[in-house]
């Protein structure tokens, strides 16, 4: 391909560079910030750099428009901004994978440096260059926190694991929102404080917006013209692509939805898809946006404990903990003691054993279930929905009717715009759709309408109740009952199982049938209606319910 924009440019920058040797570092597509080391500490005029696009990798899944997109618009403004400040840059653009990629231009360049990706895919594809001496590891200096912190937070080294317990660990360590060996306010998380509706006031944020340059442009013209096979839009002007992009769209955030972001953390709406959630997790996961400077800047500025204690724990806390539960873990190929069992014939872990196919619902087509149809609009549209929508909704709804956890795994991976292995693993088959069992969480995600009806405004715009014959109910104890004999183990859980069995078998029957009613559609790529659950003498089957 000739994206002749770009290479123009970089080449004109090079053009004025003093032809030396040089220090040969790859950087991968999530490493795009020169904070990392040993791109901090080289001098420019003696650093070089190696950036790959591989059509190979973005073939390898279904990725979403805007999430090529994003990778690639990035990583072509950083390529530039380094050549800017006199790093020589080599891009390459190839249809073989990076390994081999790399081990061509080892053959010119030498042995090269790196720093150790993020992502366990990339890792395990370029360990035959380590273990040949082409390619060796810096240790990523992004991150928070290192495995030794994990390991020393944890009472079982072996699981289960805690997040509470390693965000209290990092707290004391760091000393971030700390007095002493005191917390601010008394308390590490004010997560009972943060679970807010929200209805318009206040107003959210509209998101910002970017010019798009000739250079994001370009790449938005070539995506749409060789990924035109790809799910989803495409939308330049959401892509903040350059460093001066980034920082204005971190300070829009810091501005614009800190001060709100606690309270409302949990809510949804038809009116913002964000509502007061920043948006940055995408430069965020290509380190275009360092953690440590956001963490610094949001317990810096004037906002309530809870908002600035909410964040702290999304970044430090709930991001950190995802990417050792993973490592430790081999991409929970390596499942330590008693949940080995969960994959050891698998390809992924499944512990409540289910194997339905994802409905083509979660493709665009429509459900009748507003709140599924709402956030897959906004997936589809640009890439995100923030992470109160997937965990309570699409994960949520993909666990109550039994969805393979590699399924729905591998379509988060595909469609959100800051999805890699070592986040979008750990969050969806852990908390998300509890293929994990109780390694790192103590009990599922899961709801009925009641909890939707509550923090949500979809049920409004909904053909079906929720204080009535909304399916989701039903799905809720259909759900239970399924998977009574597991469920019951789980200590957190005794509460509802206590409540589900005082549920009349007539009560049980109706549930399950809802269950198979929409089940049925749903694969069919059907919409649901509530005749569709009317029985043929015209009563409803809908089982009142108390507490879903």
């Amino acid at each position: 391909m000739n994206m002749s924009v770009f290479f123009k440019a970089l080449r004109d920058l090079q053009s004025l560079q003093p032809q030396k040797e040089r220090r040969w570092v790859y950087v991968a597509y999530d490493q795009l910030n020169a904070e990392l080391e040993p791109l901090a500490s080289t001098p420019a005029e003696e650093l070089g750099l190696v950036l790959i696009e591989s059509q190979a990798k973005g073939r390898r899944r279904a990725y979403h428009k805007q999430k090529l997109l994003w990778v690639l618009a990035s990583q072509r403004h950083f390529a530039l901004e380094q050549a800017r400040r006199g790093v020589h840059v080599r891009h390459a653009v190839t249809s073989d994978d990076y390994a081999t990629c790399l081990r061509k231009l080892s053959d010119e360049l030498g042995p090269l440096e790196g720093i150790e990706p993020a992502e366990r895919e990339l890792r395990t594809e370029l360990q035959a260059l380590v273990d040949e001496g082409l390619l060796s590891w810096h240790s990523h200096s992004g991150w928070l926190s290192c495995t030794e912190d994990f390991l020393r937070s944890q009472r079982h080294k072996e699981g289960p694991w805690r997040m509470d317990a390693f965000y209290r660990f990092m707290r004391k360590k760091t000393g971030l929102l700390m007095d002493g060996g005191t917390p601010w306010g008394g308390r590490y998380s004010f997560d009972d404080e943060n679970r807010e509706p929200w209805s318009g006031e206040p107003p959210a944020p509209e998101m910002p917006n970017f010019e798009p340059d000739a250079i994001t442009q370009e790449v938005a013209a070539f995506i749409a013209s060789e990924f035109s096979d790809h799910p989803g839009a495409l939308h330049p002007e959401h892509v903040a692509a350059s460093a001066e992009d980034v920082d204005a769209l971190w300070c829009w955030a810091k501005e614009a939805c800190m001060t709100h972001f606690g309270p409302y953390e949990d809510a949804m709406s038809r009116q913002s898809r964000g509502v007061f959630h920043t948006r940055i997790s995408a430069a965020l996961n290509l380190h275009r946006l360092m953690p440590a400077r956001v963490i610094e800047d949001v317990c810096a500025l004037e906002i309530p404990l809870n908002s600035k204690e909410g964040f702290v724990r999304q970044v430090l806390g709930w991001r950190e903990f995802m990417r050792h539960v993973h490592r430790q873990t081999d991409g929970f190929r390596g499942l330590p003691g008693s949940w080995a069992v969960l994959n050891a014939d698998r390809a992924s872990p499944n512990f409540l054993e289910v194997f339905h196919d994802l409905p083509p619902a979660y493709w665009g087509e429509a459900s009748g279930l507003t709140c599924l149809d709402t956030v897959v609009e906004s997936v589809l549209d640009e890439g995100y929905s923030h992470h109160i929508t997937r965990l309570m909704v699409l994960a949520n709804l993909a666990t109550l009717l039994d969805v393979d956890p590699g399924q729905i795994t591998n379509w988060f991976w595909e469609f959100y715009i800051d999805a890699y292995d070592w986040v979008v693993e750990p969050n969806v088959l852990g908390m998300g759709v509890f293929a994990l069992g109780d390694l790192f969480t103590t009990k599922p995600y899961i709801s009925g309408a009641n909890y939707i009806a509550k923090m949500s405004d979809y049920c409004g715009k909904c053909a079906f109740n929720p204080g009535s014959n909304c399916p989701i109910r039903s799905l809720y104890w259909a759900f239970l009952a399924r998977h009574e004999a597991k469920l019951r183990e789980q200590g957190r859980m005794n509460l509802v199982m206590g409540s589900l069995r005082r549920r009349s078998d007539e009560q049980r029957a109706a549930d399950a049938r809802v269950f198979e009613v929409l089940w049925a559609h749903l694969q069919r790529g059907e919409l649901a209606a509530p005749a569709a659950f009317r029985e043929k003498g015209g009563q409803a089957s809908l089982p009142g319910l108390s507490s879903s």
